[in-house]
């Protein structure tokens, strides 16, 4: 016999979307008993299992259209070397404590959905099986790293052990929200609001002056609201990754559905969204709650006393205001295996937006710029990546360079040199409202925050068309 109670709760929530003022509550509690990880997913899912495999956010990798040097291969975060934790593969997953016995770090793994094995091209039932749905899809869900009986590690529901609590969450089940977005988006790098910058924990908590889209007293809107796609393939792309899942239906604020190409009452602001991105005026800063990292020096260990942990020396900075270039929306990447390439300032670039004055595709766009100190193998000039889990303990920073090296190339007992590195990351979010968008002396004035001579103008643009009006030289 079904318990009353139970008849009850799914009476309500399907009698929810009619009451007024209601939200819609997504519930799976009539639809299984017991959840008994992926295999009671994939009962009635298997379709959908096999659409998110084959998506980027499983692979980690995808067609790089976008990429300029790409060769027709596929990349992402799986294959490449970055600047910040370097790369996957020697961190996949696996506890590490410090040497008071603190867990300081547990992998990559731990923003993959997934529940540990490394995501393969290949489809397979293990692969599937593997996938873990309710990272993503279930409100309150929490889990942790496990050793298996094997030696191996995997992740769990921090419930595993309480069956009733676990039936609880996995049935919770709704489209993911910001909120879902932001533990890996947010999180990534280090720590909150390392990596990206403008991605931060307080856009949910904040007013609409902090993100005019994000914030409940704003639009109201969520990420899939401007990312959603099909199939478990998310629109738009970040200039500094190397995927674009739905290059048919590209992300930008000029799209019809949201504000168009001509969105001021001002024909003088209509202008310059022609070669002007809305981000530039609309972010003024980012970084505005947390703390972002801006230089990630690799190459000298600073010991945290407080975590009894090591990392590189960081340089954390807030309030940051963007750096500007044009961008036609494709990236020259520093690709693993090719030696290093390094620009007029001497540094590598890691991830460079292309586009220029002349290019009629480009517009000028804000980014915030990263700068790292990175290890290449001498004589082939490759960039290393760093086995970081080992080095957090112990600092030992030439074992983890070389450990890198060998698991990564197949190069044993590697020589390697240090190489200053930018990277341009692309500032989409933070947006603010129209009153606190930058006004015309913020670009336009002898001390205005453009670089016109680096966009590729001898001075600002407005003065010469001033003169020239004037008839002055």
């Amino acid at each position: 016999m079904v318990p009353r109670l139970h008849l009850f709760a799914v009476a309500v929530a399907l009698l929810l979307p009619s009451l007024p003022g209601q939200a819609r509550e997504y519930t799976h509690q009539k639809y299984f008993e017991h959840y008994e990880g992926t295999a009671t997913c994939l009962q009635c899912h298997a379709e959908e299992a096999r659409s998110f495999f084959h998506s980027q956010h499983y692979q980690w990798r995808s067609a790089t259209a976008k990429i300029v040097n790409g060769g027709g291969k596929e990349f992402g975060k799986i294959n490449v070397i970055n600047d910040f934790c370097t790369a996957v593969g020697p961190s996949w997953i696996g506890l590490t404590n410090n040497s008071r016995g603190e867990a300081i770090s547990k992998g990559c793994s731990k923003c993959h959905a997934g529940l540990g094995r490394l995501p393969e091209p290949g489809e397979s039932p293990e692969q599937l099986a593997n996938i873990d749905c309710l990272m993503c899809h279930a409100a309150g869900y929490n889990r942790d790293l496990y050793q298996r009986t094997d030696g191996g590690w995997e992740w769990r529901p921090v419930l595993w052990k309480n069956p009733e609590g676990l039936d609880s969450v996995a049935k919770r089940i709704g489209r993911p929200t910001t909120t879902s977005c932001l533990r890996c988006h947010a999180g990534s790098g280090g720590g909150p609001n390392f990596k990206r910058g403008d991605l931060e924990y307080a856009v949910t908590e904040r007013d609409r002056t902090f993100d005019v889209h994000l914030a409940k007293d704003g639009a109201g809107l969520d990420c899939l609201d401007c990312h959603g796609g099909s199939d478990h393939k998310v629109r738009g792309r970040g200039a500094d990754l190397f995927g674009d899942e739905m290059p048919d239906r590209p992300l930008g604020c000029d799209d019809a559905a949201c504000h168009g190409s001509a969105p001021h009452t001002v024909e003088a602001l209509n202008l310059h969204t022609a070669r002007v991105a809305c981000q530039s005026c609309h972010i003024p800063t980012f970084a505005k709650a947390d703390p972002t990292d801006m230089v990630r020096d690799w190459s000298t260990p600073a010991y945290h006393q407080e975590q009894d942990k090591w990392s590189a020396t960081i340089t954390m900075a807030k309030d940051v205001v963007p750096v500007y270039a044009w961008y036609n929306g494709t990236t020259r990447a520093q690709l693993p295996g090719v030696a290093v390439t390094r620009g007029r300032d001497g540094r590598v670039g890691m991830m460079l937006p292309q586009g220029d004055r002349s290019d009629p595709r480009a517009k000028i766009y804000p980014f915030k710029r990263h700068l790292a100190k990175m290890p290449v193998l001498v004589g082939k000039n490759w960039l290393l990546p760093i086995a970081v889990e080992e080095f957090f303990a112990s600092g030992q920073l030439d074992a983890a360079v070389k450990k890198g090296a060998e698991e990564f190339y197949g190069v044993k007992d590697a020589a390697y040199e240090w190489v200053e590195t930018v990277r341009y990351m692309g500032i989409s979010h933070e947006v603010v409202p129209a009153r606190g968008a930058l006004g015309c002396l913020d670009c336009h004035s002898p001390k205005g925050r453009l670089d016109w001579q680096a966009l590729g103008y001898r001075g600002d643009p407005l003065v010469a068309a001033m003169r020239a009006a004037h008839g002055k030289r």
